[in-house]
């Protein structure tokens, strides 16, 4: 035996050669005016189930907001923030920007210049929610891939035609992270815990929480439509789905019927029976609907929101919406 391994082996009664404690990473959350509480929470308490199960502090977190002092989640609930946006460059190695109501609206240069310059001193930056519009607005998303809650894709689309948009549950491209928002954060940081500490510790976190799935980022955000509708037949299913495709520019009855194998005739049928509403009213319905989320989540103007739709002009949209108002209250008149 050679003096070499005979001191390498461990001896009687010797302690183990101590295994130093992995590096803390520090995660800053910036947390606009109105952001949704559910998707922060789901993406800060995996950072505090990660500590307790390890023992050991493999993750610090700070939040700011524009202005500093507290900020106000959508549902009233107020957060004391550590830092002011701006004021200081604190240390982190990631920072997601969570927001939520309509992004479109926030316009903050002070915001916008901190975000790039985190980006340029090698942060890893990520929005959640809404948060990846104003990710977009810094100029921190050209060239790059990106998803964001389903409600504000649409007037994202309409204002970054240029940014690729994934309708996942988040998107990971080396120093920039995006995330649907909801419990889709709450995967996003599973899959960033087994990233920086194995599979082990983020299934502990995942149990933790009584989540028994890690979603994988391509998941998509959206309930099938079978589930949505509460319908199984393929046919209305095929049709519903090219509808929802062609919103800017509505398909003729003939096409969806075709679409469907069956005659118009039996299509409309098939629409009353199983939804309870007519081919042509289930399709304005799926336009009004997304030129009110449009009105709600952008700037858009009237006669652009109207383009968006498949109305040839803003009194046209104004119209529709007026008889949609009615039809619907029409029910509970006695």
């Amino acid at each position: 035996m050679s003096s070499t391994e005979d001191t390498n082996r461990s001896r009687p009664g010797r302690k183990p050669p101590r295994v130093a404690a992995p590096a803390t990473l520090t995660i800053g959350f910036v947390l606009v005016p109105e952001f949704p509480l559910m998707a922060y929470t789901a993406a800060v308490e995996p950072l505090r189930a990660a500590n307790t199960l390890s023992g050991c502090e493999l993750y610090r977190w700070w939040h700011a907001t524009p202005g500093g002092g507290v900020v106000r989640a959508s549902n009233g609930i107020s957060i004391l923030t550590d830092v002011e946006v701006g004021a200081v460059e604190p240390d982190a190695d990631r920072v997601f920007v969570c927001a939520g109501g309509n992004p479109a609206s926030f316009d903050d240069p002070a915001l916008s210049a901190w975000l790039r310059d985190l980006a340029r001193r090698g942060v890893t930056v990520g929005g959640i929610s809404g948060g990846p519009y104003l990710l977009a607005r810094a100029g921190l998303l050209a060239g790059r891939r990106c998803t964001l809650h389903w409600e504000h894709v649409p007037a994202f689309e309409e204002r970054y035609p240029d940014i690729a948009v994934v309708r996942s549950l988040f998107e990971a491209q080396g120093d920039r992270i995006t995330c649907s928002g909801g419990i889709a954060a709450l995967d996003l940081m599973l899959n960033l815990i087994e990233r920086d500490h194995g599979p082990g510790l983020a299934a502990g976190v995942s149990d933790w929480f009584l989540h028994n799935q890690i979603r994988e980022g391509l998941s998509p955000q959206r309930m099938d439509l079978r589930l949505r509708f509460g319908i199984r037949d393929p046919r209305v299913l095929r049709v519903l789905a090219a509808m929802e495709a062609n919103l800017e520019t509505p398909l003729p009855r003939e096409v969806l019927a075709a679409l469907a194998h069956v005659s118009v005739r039996q299509l409309e049928r098939l629409f009353r029976d199983l939804l309870g509403t007519g081919l042509h009213r289930r399709y304005l319905d799926l336009r009004l609907d997304r030129a009110h989320q449009l009105r709600r989540e952008s700037s858009m103007s009237a006669s652009e929101i109207a383009a968006a739709t498949g109305f040839s002009n803003a009194g046209e949209l104004s119209r529709a919406e007026r008889r949609g108002r009615l039809q619907a209250a029409m029910p509970h008149q006695a």
